[in-house]
């Protein structure tokens, strides 16, 4: 029988132990982006094992998508409503960065760490993970009256937000209200993230000796360093900020050259632009592929020849940004108030899994769970936080 669905009042009551025991475990499995399997698997594992029936279990081919490969898609339970509401979609991300392999999770007060001091933690975002996977577990060991529910554990998240961007969008179930837990304490609502372009430049340059005749060679990386001096000069590296309009830019890899006597013929390079205006983003951009080709057709050898640049830019992710009155907003607000937070909203300059989400038709809202120092070996799990967070989800799962 369907039932209309009512505010839920009061505090939620959660397991706080099963909790804190779930999370630790996760937090402990391996699963840098494009290695998941494991930790699909045990997410799975528990799934059956709280009775979530086989066939509300799915997984999509997103790996098979992604330019990065990888062992396994994105995990996905829909479940249909025990009271009437629009659907609602709560997600979370399953990889971590690869400094989190070998992580040992350990309660030290009133946080939880990794003990082995030469990983991260991996609560971003193993403790999201949790969120989703403990709200489950209550509503079915308490069997909680619940509107359709859809659950979206993606991969690879950390490396270009893939697993969201290449998501089977059927599969979903087409929500109406859509949360996604991330970093953050759980009092913010983030509601607009930035937009990035990936930036892959290689340079063609001519290899000669370079001590017997280095006049004869084009240096790739000569050319190099006479773009990234432009770039830098002209306020288009680091902190981009150009009038009203701003941004960020970084060059974070660079390969080439294999002799300190050879002039280095070819040089790959890295790089990103994001901003949350996708005009002055463009802008950006424009500037990095001016620079290198300006560079390119400065440096010459003795005959005159000069070295090509090859310039690809990949939209990674568009910046969005809800409205303060969007329905999902006023929900985690609510949500976040009944637990007795103050809510914030907030902008980042990060990417989400909302990015791609809201891009695909489904605003999101990303919700913190109590990860500090992410993607550093001082990354903790702030315990008050993250059990706030389950709250939180278990009120946006039950129908505030």
């Amino acid at each position: 029988m369907i039932k209309t669905a009512s505010p839920t009042n009061g505090l939620p009551k959660i397991d706080e132990r099963t909790a804190l025991k779930l999370v630790t475990e996760l937090m402990a499995i391996p699963g840098k982006s494009g290695e998941e399997r494991a930790i699909i698997t045990a997410i799975k594992s528990h799934l059956r094992k709280i009775g979530v029936p086989a066939s509300a279990i799915t997984e999509d081919t997103a790996h098979k998508r992604s330019p990065l490969g990888g062992e396994v898609g994105n995990l996905i339970v829909k479940l249909p409503g025990t009271i009437r509401g629009p659907r609602r979609l709560l997600a979370a991300h399953v990889d971590t960065v690869p400094l989190c392999v070998g992580c040992q999770p350990i309660r030290r007060g009133d946080k939880i760490v990794s003990k082995n001091p030469a990983t991260a933690l991996g609560a971003d975002d193993r403790a999201g993970a949790t969120v989703l996977l403990n709200t489950l577990t209550e509503i079915q060991k308490r069997k909680l009256p619940h509107p359709p529910l859809t659950f979206f554990w993606p991969i690879q998240e950390e490396v270009g937000l893939l697993g969201a961007r290449f998501v089977d969008r059927k599969k979903l179930g087409g929500p109406k209200l859509c949360f996604n837990w991330d970093g953050g304490p759980a009092d913010a609502a983030t509601i607009g993230a930035t937009g990035g372009f990936d930036l892959q430049i290689e340079i063609d340059g001519l290899a000669s000796h370079a001590g017997a005749h280095p006049e004869q060679g084009i240096s790739a990386i000569g050319i190099a360093g006479v773009a990234i001096a432009e770039l830098v000069r002209d306020g288009w590296h680091g902190l981009v900020v150009k009038g009203e309009k701003t941004g960020t830019s970084n060059i974070g890899i660079i390969n080439g050259g294999d002799a300190t006597n050879v002039v280095t013929s070819k040089l790959t390079l890295r790089a990103e632009a994001r901003s949350h205006d996708p005009k002055f983003r463009q802008q950006i951009v424009d500037a990095f592929r001016t620079a290198f080709e300006r560079a390119v057709s400065s440096v010459k050898n003795e005959a005159g020849a000069a070295g090509k640049v090859r310039f690809d830019a990949d939209l990674k992710y568009e910046s969005f940004r809800l409205a303060e009155n969007d329905p999902a907003v006023e929900v985690a607000q609510r949500a976040i108030a009944a637990v007795g937070l103050k809510p914030g909203l907030r902008l980042t300059n990060g990417g989400l899994d909302a990015n791609w989400l809201t891009a695909n038709g489904l605003p999101t809202v990303t919700l913190g769970c109590g990860q500090q120092d992410v993607h550093t070996v001082k990354e903790s799990l702030d315990i008050d936080s993250f059990l706030n967070a389950c709250r939180i989800g278990l009120l946006l799962a039950t129908g505030i």
